[in-house]
């Protein structure tokens, strides 16, 4: 008969052994392991949201650290992430962001940013090119140069992972700057409400469009008996 092959890793595997130390019964360590443990993002940032609406909606997400570090990232609705990247560059045409330079704790030399500042452009498989903003007034730390080799994995990369740039804001603008952005809570009503605009005029077109081409039918077949009449 046939035998399943030996796991190579089964040595390795965690297994308790009873253990007293004091008079006291060591508890195995699986008993402090937790399923739902929150992710990096969720114990150590703040999730914030900007939509540059031109030339077409395009959400962007802000994780803002207690540090005042912030990374820039694309929100998971990016229109981009649906329909694919085909290209992602840190060369703006006047400038390159990816040869940004900083110093010392103070990241002296960082590129000064508006927040509707371009970071980089995105071209999607749709041949749409997003520009990046960074969202927020600060000074550029530092840009992911990985997406520039590899633009498809932006589309699959963890929330945080997939940052685009990292950007510090001044102590002084901080609570500014959070107020300028939307929460998760605003940011989902109002995603959602512009989906709900966006299908409602593609449906307007639609009816426009089967009117417009009832109408010529209509035309055409009335156009024979106008001339026999004649």
């Amino acid at each position: 008969m046939p035998t399943e092959p030996e796991d190579p890793l089964e040595s390795y595997y965690y297994n308790h052994v009873p253990e007293v130390i004091g008079g006291i019964d060591v508890p195995s360590i699986t008993e402090e392991w937790v399923e739902n443990y929150p992710s990096v993002v969720d114990r150590f940032f703040t999730r914030y949201y900007y939509i540059k609406e031109s030339p077409e909606p395009a959400p962007y997400q802000v994780l803002f650290h207690s540090n005042r570090v912030c990374l820039i990232c694309l929100a998971p609705e990016h229109p981009a992430i649906k329909d694919g990247i085909k290209s992602f560059t840190f060369d703006i045409g006047n400038t390159d962001r990816s040869k940004n330079t900083v110093k010392g704790k103070g990241k002296k030399g960082g590129m000064v940013l508006q927040h509707d500042s371009t970071l980089a452009i995105l071209t999607s498989e749709q041949n749409k090119a997003y520009k990046i903003p960074s969202c927020v007034q600060s000074k550029l730390v530092e840009v992911n140069t990985a997406w520039v080799e590899a633009p498809k994995q932006l589309e699959t990369a963890a929330e945080g992972e997939g940052y685009v740039a990292i950007v510090l804001p001044k102590p002084e603008d901080c609570e500014n700057i959070k107020r300028s952005l939307l929460t998760q809570a605003q940011y989902k009503e109002k995603w959602t409400a512009i989906q709900m605009n966006a299908a409602q005029k593609l449906a307007n077109e639609s009816n426009v469009a089967k009117t417009e081409h009832k109408s010529a039918q209509t035309e055409q077949k009335s156009a024979p008996v106008e001339k026999q009449n004649e």
